[in-house]
Parts: C-alpha cells; structure tokens; sequence
C-alpha cells in the first residue's frame, strides 16, 4: 500500500512554501528524500529529508512544521518526522524547470546540437 503513498505526499508538499520565494518546496528541489515505513495499524511512518535554500534561513523549523502538519493529515499517515540538512548544500540546478521559469531562470540549457526531447514525467 505504502508505494502508493508517494505520489500523494509530494503533492502535499506542493502546497508547502518557502516564505521567500513564490514556488513550492518540492519544485524547488528542497525536499531529498521521502522514506515511506508501514505500521501495523496499516498506517506510515514518513521520515521527510529536506534542505533550505540557504543554511541561516530562519523559517526552517516553520517550514519543517508546515511540511509535517500537513503530511499528518493524511488519512494513511501515522507519524512523520521531518529532519533538516545541509549535505548535499541546495543549488539552484536542484530546482524543477517549472519552478526556473516562475521564478526567471533559464531552463537548464540544452546543447544545441541535439534535439530537445520532450519528456512528460506526470
């Protein structure tokens, strides 16, 4: 059941925002790792890794709450904790083409030599 899981929490994690900046955590390539644990109760455990776009961001813990209150809400969610690091540091190449665009980045430059595939991951 757990596997499932997955794709509901990330879209709960893109209404969860960095106060600084217009786009979602998961967009912007702050959330690393999202580890699913079934439970007895047929409940998960999440353990949510995640990044700030800068280490002396001071909304980390809110960010971290948020994150963790809205997860919690889920009818199959037991527990969630969400942990903060800094290893790998975010860049900004973490961030999703959708997320470059809101906020005026080039998208990640293609060689011009080869044709630009299309890819639709959704």
């Amino acid at each position: 059941m757990s596997h499932s899981l997955k794709p509901e929490i990330i879209e709960v994690l893109k209404q969860c925002f960095d106060p600084e900046i217009p786009v979602d955590l998961w967009n912007l390539g702050l959330i690393y790792d999202i580890d699913l644990n079934s439970q007895e109760n047929e409940k998960t455990d999440v353990k949510i890794t995640m990044s700030l776009t800068t280490p002396g961001c001071g909304m980390g813990q809110q960010m971290a709450n948020d994150i963790k209150e809205k997860v919690s809400g889920m009818d199959e969610v037991n527990d969630v904790d969400v942990s903060v690091t800094f290893d790998p540091p975010w860049k900004p190449e973490m961030m999703t083409d959708e997320a470059r665009k809101k906020l005026g980045f080039d998208p990640t430059p293609v060689p011009k030599n080869e044709p630009k595939i299309e890819t639709e991951w959704e």
